[in-house]
């Protein structure tokens, strides 16, 4: 099977609606003012009836904002499933007053993300290098990330092609857009980051079995490592900034990890783990 090319991200980001903004095109500001607190999820692969049950039922979460930091699962359906899952679970977050924002991870469509398919009032896709403006924090969120499996994934798109679903999309990787960064006013200081995968310097920086997918994929290791040369290089230009970043939360790798590097707390996020961010 013949691997293609991986492309780099089509720049879908100026195709989103103005109307959706709350400043202008080149600065993404989403504001949550009546939200009292945020938590963040690790991966969640679609499974979105268990998050607002987790969210609203089990936890109890009322006035809160949830931040999914990628592989949501947009694109492996029709978009109108994705519509009757938001009409199935709107009432409950309605009910308890809750929010939940999704940020692309390689197990989304693009698109979905750079396009805001998905834009209810309480159940929105966002485009990277999206601000969040939430309960004190401004909380700046990039997606994407390589699937380490993607030689497979290409297969089943060939193998089960059907209109709007597919299983692998190409300008899946994370983008460092320093332009993006330098829109940022000055007046809106970013204290928390959440991104699908990590810098280079995190605790655990790739997938176990890396190796034998790398195998059937010549060029995977390659596009891993530039991978976290983007994420490293984001990571940097924020702190020559000069913006006070605190925390920095991911999922991707369907692990748990915490720690404290230069200043700046670092949380890996297992498959629907919830973590409050705090201070």
């Amino acid at each position: 099977f013949a691997l293609p090319c991986v492309h780099p991200y089509h720049d879908l980001l100026s195709r989103c609606k103005d109307k959706n903004y709350l400043l202008n095109r080149k600065m993404k500001l989403f504001d949550y003012p009546e939200a009292k607190q945020v938590i963040v999820s690790g991966d969640i692969h679609g499974d979105f009836r268990t998050l607002v049950f987790k969210l609203c039922i089990r936890y109890g979460c009322t006035d809160t904002l949830l931040i999914i930091a990628g592989d949501c699962g947009f694109g492996f359906d029709k978009p109108g499933y994705y519509d009757q899952v938001y009409n199935a679970v709107a009432g409950r977050l309605r009910k308890s007053n809750n929010w939940v924002v999704f940020v692309r991870g390689n197990h989304d469509d693009p698109a979905y993300f750079a396009e805001e398919r998905i834009h209810y009032a309480r159940w929105k896709t966002v485009p990277d290098y999206s601000v969040i403006s939430v309960a004190g924090h401004n909380i700046l969120c990039i997606g994407g990330a390589t699937s380490i499996d993607r030689y497979e994934r290409m297969k089943l798109n060939v193998r089960y092609h059907v209109k709007d679903v597919s299983y692998y999309w190409r300008d899946e990787a994370p983008v460092f857009m320093p332009e993006e960064l330098e829109s940022i006013p000055e007046r809106i200081k970013i204290d928390t980051v959440v991104t699908h995968t990590a810098p280079s310097f995190c605790e655990l920086n790739t997938h176990a079995g890396l190796e034998s997918w790398a195998e059937w994929d010549p060029s995977l290791l390659e596009d891993v490592s530039a991978e976290r040369t983007t994420m490293d290089k984001i990571h940097q230009c924020i702190r020559s900034r000069g913006h006070p970043l605190k925390r920095w939360f991911y999922g991707h790798f369907h692990q748990s990890w915490n720690g404290f590097i230069d200043g700046t707390q670092f949380t890996m996020l297992d498959i629907m783990e919830f973590k409050e961010v705090l201070g």
